[in-house]
């Protein structure tokens, strides 16, 4: 069995043009909710192996206030394919991790979150910013999904959902 943690960026600045969409970093309120969501993922005991992320500047702030939250070292993995990325994309980087991988953070963003997750499980998830989902993938190995892999949607947590 494998798990997949997937977290959408956290709330970024809006798009006002002054900056590229890459670019857009994030705002106060959305590193306090990356950072709560990997103090939830601690609490839980989810802790991934490594977490993947986008190139956009707020993949990178999430995954790093996500990983300050886990309270230790994960790696995080840059990957270029995940940018606005739907979820062919996702299952083309999954379908390489190694064996070692047996729980996995991704950061990413929607729409390509919500149609992963909906592709994965068969269930439609609201996914705000900061908002995280646990999966688990009927897998012994990454390599082996497929488009037809069917798993099973564990728990949905939205940063407004969470008690302060």
């Amino acid at each position: 069995m494998k798990k997949l943690l997937v977290l959408r960026h956290a709330k970024a600045d809006p798009d006002d043009g002054s900056v590229s969409d890459h670019e857009r970093a994030l705002t106060k309120k959305g590193t306090k909710a990356a950072r709560k969501m990997g103090e939830l993922l601690r609490e839980r005991r989810l802790i991934p192996d490594r977490v993947l992320r986008s190139t956009a500047e707020r993949a990178r702030t999430t995954a790093e206030a996500a990983v300050e939250g886990l309270g230790q070292a994960v790696a995080i993995q840059t990957v270029a394919e995940l940018y606005l990325a739907e979820p062919p994309a996702y299952l083309d980087v999954l379908k390489r991790l190694g064996d070692d991988v047996t729980q996995v953070l991704v950061v990413g963003h929607n729409p390509g979150i919500e149609t992963l997750l909906y592709h994965l499980t068969s269930r439609a998830e609201h996914m705000p910013t900061a908002a995280l989902a646990e999966c688990d993938l009927p897998l012994e190995r990454w390599s082996d999904l497929a488009p037809t892999t069917h798993g099973e949607l564990v728990n949905v947590w939205r940063p407004k959902e969470i008690n302060e």
